[in-house]
């Protein structure tokens, strides 16, 4: 078989195979291997297959079955629906976050062109640029994101649809009956396209559109450009150049993001080279999981402590989240840095062209995003975790700026979360209010209060186990008894307001998320919540717990978050 190592190990693997037969037949310029297989494999849950443990070969099981589009739309469907045909010709995106995912790409059917990115790297915010642009049906992301990725890490694979956002839960639904009726799929081994030249290349394929188009765009500039129109550049230079020149430091964490920031950061805005470091992409992520908070991006952490830098950021592997960090490494809470954008939209040129429609959050992050919305007389949404929820919100002009607490925000500029742009708005705050991270943050606390947060990870967790905890957790507080019940924490009492298993239903089209996570309510506006991720590894459940504790009393805003 082309490609697949002999010592793959099948026994562990996810996908079963049976009447495996292989063919091979020549074309004018390569050659192509069919594959007869019958799968069998897990439905999503979310908008990817994140994550696989690359333990399991990724480019023999799960890219043929990921990639194949979904079944022709109902004719009655808008071709702006996530669900529209998937149309022969049609251009798709591909993009990687890691360097040795580039031998896994390039299977696709009744796809007519490709859009890569030099060699390559696209950040996800990126791909959900280009694919608005060109008007793409859709685009494959392969990223470990947020975890660990190399030999032995994660491999995961994500689906955008045609409004650069994830694919929704009917998409992937529809993805997953497909992939239990393939039969076989097709490679082109000796087929190479040079990734490192920009341009056209074209090709001639036995059975497929002539010609086949491989396009590679420098995505950097492309997002460069899509930035340019949101932010005012110069203010921003102004801050990072001028005599009070902000000290900065930005932690690629050696992800896809190490380009944007020195091209944007560096070579557009002024920060010296050396404001940005691991910013060459590695495959294993220098070693580290490449998630931007307090716990893996300690280098930057450190960094921030010592006090010669006034703002600091870090980024994850497809760079869709960020985490903020103050002079003296305080830090900015997610929850927190969705709000202060809210409440500061007025200094952003997109937003004062554009105007402001509502907000967006998840169930699980604070509701310090509700006050705003509150204050400003806008809707304010609440919705399940992944970001795939929020896209209905913004296409319908709904929503203008969402957030979740899992270091991820964004706006209607595109439809995915976007680390750079969140670091452009910070900076962009703090040159038209000319003040210091920490300056920004108690200031809002004092003026809407502050929400205390936190969030506490179980992680490896028996499936088995972790489904009858949940069970048994719901059953004790949806009792009736449960809700009148009071709990002493130090001098605070605690009264149960109501208590749920999270439900939404989508105000666009209607469509009901069931199941969500467990919530309890207090009388103060506090709250606990407990959910089952979907997203994390590919080993074991993981049990979320978030607390939330409201804090008007400005005397008060100094506690420590966890005693």
């Amino acid at each position: 078989l082309t490609g697949v190592r002999e010592e793959t190990p099948l026994k562990n693997s996810l996908v079963y195979m049976d009447n495996f037969q292989s063919e091979r037949k020549k074309t004018e310029r390569t050659e192509l291997v069919v594959f007869f297989l019958s799968f069998c494999w897990p439905q999503p849950n979310v908008s990817d297959v994140n994550l696989i443990s690359t333990s399991i070969h990724p480019a023999l099981f799960f890219l043929p079955m990921f990639a194949t589009p979904p079944p022709p739309a109902a004719p009655h469907q808008s071709t702006t629906s996530p669900n529209r045909p998937c149309m022969q010709g049609s251009p798709v995106m591909l993009s990687d976050d890691r360097p040795e995912g580039n031998t896994y790409k390039l299977m696709m059917h009744q796809i007519g062109r490709l859009v890569i990115g030099h060699n390559s790297l696209l950040s996800t915010p990126a791909v959900s640029c280009i694919i608005r642009k060109i008007k793409a049906i859709g685009g494959i992301i392969l990223t470990a994101s947020h975890n660990s990725g190399g030999p032995g890490g994660d491999f995961g694979i994500k689906f955008n649809v045609a409004n650069g956002g994830p694919s929704s839960d009917t998409v992937m639904e529809r993805i997953s009956q497909v992939s239990r009726t393939l039969e076989e799929y097709a490679i082109c081994p000796d087929l190479r396209i040079d990734l490192s030249r920009l341009g056209r290349q074209e090709f001639d394929l036995e059975n497929k559109f002539k010609p086949f188009r491989v396009e590679i765009v420098d995505s950097v500039e492309v997002y460069l450009q899509l930035l340019r129109s949101i932010f005012d550049f110069s203010a921003i230079k102004s801050l990072l150049t001028g005599p009070d020149q902000l000290k900065i430091h930005i932690d690629a964490m050696n992800g896809v993001m190490g380009p944007y920031v020195r091209r944007i950061l560096c070579d557009e805005l002024g920060a010296p080279a050396n404001s940005a470091v691991n910013c060459v992409p590695l495959e294993d992520f220098g070693g580290r999981p490449p998630e931007p908070n307090l716990t893996y991006a300690t280098s930057l952490v450190e960094a921030m402590k010592g006090g010669d830098f006034g703002f600091g950021a870090a980024f994850d592997a497809d760079g869709d989240r960020y985490m903020i960090l103050g002079e003296n490494g305080f830090f900015v809470n997610p929850s927190d840095s969705v709000a202060i954008m809210a409440a500061n939209l007025s200094t952003i040129p997109y937003f004062k062209q554009h105007g402001v429609r509502g907000f967006a959050r998840s169930m699980a992050t604070s509701c310090a995003l509700d006050r705003v919305a509150k204050a400003m007389k806008l809707a304010l949404y609440e919705t399940p975790a992944g970001w795939r929820y929020f896209g209905n919100l913004m296409d319908s002009g709904r929503c203008s700026l969402c957030g979740e607490e899992s270091f991820g925000t964004g706006s209607d500029h595109i439809r995915e979360k976007d680390g750079l742009w969140s670091v452009l708005m910070w900076l962009s705050i703090m040159a038209a209010r000319k003040q210091s991270v920490e300056q920004l943050v108690r200031e809002h606390w004092a003026k809407f209060g502050r929400n205390y947060f936190c969030r506490f990870d179980y992680e490896g967790l028996d499936p088995r186990a972790a489904f009858y905890l949940m069970r048994d957790l719901e059953t004790v507080i949806l009792d009736k008894a449960f809700t009148s019940q009071k709990f002493a924490v130090g001098d605070r009492i605690y009264s149960v307001e109501r208590a749920e298993n999270f439900e939404y239903i989508d105000p666009v089209d209607g469509t009901v998320a069931r199941n969500q996570g467990l919530k309890i309510t207090f009388t103060d506006a506090s709250r606990l919540m407990f959910r089952m991720s979907g997203s994390d590894g590919g080993m074991g459940a993981t049990i979320r717990i978030y607390a939330e504790s409201f804090e008007r009393d400005i005397e008060r805003h100094n506690r420590e978050t966890q005693v």
